[in-house]
């Protein structure tokens, strides 16, 4: 995503189908409603795992979803995290009380104290789901930062728990929300390419997004999935929605290519420091992040850290790195289309390239998110963005194109959307969108089905998981093998 650390929460050291003919019969979750009340009574929420990634949600809540929805509690290992969200919070809205804050082995009673109808999960993607099964049996229903969790088990946990309680489970897969996204789906949704026989995509993360998951917790496979899992979780997500299908064998190859101890040992990158923070040998070293640099990140990690040892700052060529960097993907879905996909860590450049073979021509999306990476490291915005989408001479371009037989090819045109640009920001727009849509109210319907349930959480994780066991044995793996859905 260009994300800002995604699902980061604190992390204690030592702690343990057919193709789509039409729009709306493509997704489980086209019925899905927004989890916020009408205009009756406000709704009352948690957030628990209050990271980067969690300021999203609470400033939406604290601010243009107050009016529906009550943010009444924050859970976290860490209380200054926990503090700075409020103290966030108290600035932009002065007057306001603080956020009851709770410590994470106080979960249910803070669920009980507050009486709390919805918990928006934000914490370490390992432990997603032992918060979103205890809140679905407290009766709340539950928001949930992708990946929905990291294996077929915690799977298998979560719908299970949602058929048992009848509690609802939303998946923020925001990319389905950006405006050219949407315009795919209707694409191929309306015909205009034909029955999709076979999808090509490209992911590339550039060397300052792509070496920061090697900088955080993400580089343990242990909390993460891997890259597979975290982060592909989206696009196999996508190639799900946009072809109304799912996948039913997959084949992979992946590994650590140029991060790692040995890699940078090999290359003359590596140098003598665990993490940047005060280290001289950090001194010029362009893979290094400056955590003092950042109000963000100074704030809830460099100044946290005293409470659980989270170094948000490790060296990307150092010991600890258990998750791949290269990774190619095969996948065989149930409508007979194909997909081709590949992941890059270490682009020069960030952004993707995806491509639809349909039996009428072929669509075609660009994004360039940047053109180049400049060697210095800094995230000394607002916000703690280490992704592409920067601005001045890196910044890129977007460009859909559809090319059917027999025609010239032609620009589909993506406009603002709901909201005009001032709904721009994140994720292409996909931020704001999605908020609306998960804590606004529901006006006009989900006639693109961008709504995720849990079912759309586990069909996205499957294929990145299978993945994951192709890289182990070398064959292919079926899908329903490892998780049916």
């Amino acid at each position: 995503m260009s994300e800002q650390d995604p699902c980061m929460a604190s992390v204690a050291v030592g702690s343990s189908g057919s193709s789509a003919s039409s729009v709306s019969s493509a997704s489980s979750a086209s019925s899905v409603a927004s989890v916020s009340s009408g205009a009756g009574k406000r709704r009352r929420c948690a957030v628990v795992g209050l990271g980067a990634r969690a300021r999203m949600f609470t400033e939406a809540l604290a601010g243009p979803y107050s009016d529906r929805i009550e943010l009444v509690g924050f859970c976290d290992v860490n209380v200054r995290r926990m503090a700075v969200h409020n103290e966030w919070i108290a600035a932009d809205h002065p007057g306001r009380g603080p956020v009851p804050a709770y410590a994470a082995s106080d979960f249910e009673v803070m669920l009980r104290r507050e009486r709390v109808d919805l918990v928006v999960v934000c914490s370490v993607d390992r432990t997603h789901d032992d918060y979103i099964v205890r809140a679905l049996e407290a009766g709340c229903d539950v928001v949930t930062e992708k990946p929905m969790t990291t294996d077929a088990d915690k799977a298998r946990r979560i719908l299970d728990a949602r058929r048992r309680t009848g509690g609802d489970v939303r998946v923020a897969f925001n990319y389905r929300y950006n405006p050219v996204h949407s315009a795919v789906r209707e694409v191929i949704a309306g015909g205009e390419i034909g029955e999709v026989g076979s999808v090509h995509f490209e992911w590339l993360l550039d060397l300052r997004h792509g070496a920061d998951y090697f900088r955080r917790w993400h580089r343990d496979k242990a909390n993460s999935g891997g890259l597979m899992v975290h982060k592909a979780t989206h696009h196999f997500d996508l190639v799900n929605w946009w072809l109304g299908t799912e996948p039913e064998t997959v084949f992979a190859q992946g590994g650590l290519f140029f991060y790692g101890e040995e890699a940078g040992r090999r290359r003359g990158l590596a140098r003598p420091y665990a993490r940047a923070h005060g280290a001289a040998a950090a001194e010029g070293d362009p893979f290094a992040v400056r955590l003092a640099e950042s109000e963000v990140l100074r704030a809830l990690y460099l100044e946290a850290e005293g409470e659980d040892g989270y170094h948000r700052d490790q060296n990307v060529f150092g010991a600890g790195v258990s998750i791949e960097d290269d990774m190619a993907v095969l996948v065989r879905y149930a409508s007979g289309a194909s997909l081709t996909y590949h992941l890059t860590a270490y682009s020069p450049w960030e952004g993707y390239r995806v491509a639809f073979n349909g039996s009428e021509g072929r669509l075609e999306l660009l994004v360039e998110e940047s053109t180049w990476t400049r060697s210095s490291v800094r995230a000394d915005g607002a916000s703690p963005v280490m992704h592409g989408a920067a601005v001045g001479d890196e910044a890129g371009r977007t460009e859909l194109l559809l090319r059917r037989f027999w025609e010239p090819a032609r620009q589909v045109k993506v406009g603002s959307g709901e909201g005009g640009a001032s709904a721009e920001g994140g994720h292409g727009g996909g931020d704001v969108r999605m908020l609306a849509d998960l804590f606004g109210p529901r006006s006009g319907g989900d006639a693109l089905g961008r709504a995720a349930d849990a079912v759309d959480g586990a069909r996205s994780l499957v294929t990145g998981l299978a993945a994951n066991e192709s890289f182990v044995t070398g064959g292919p793996v079926r899908v329903r093998d490892l998780l049916d859905v």
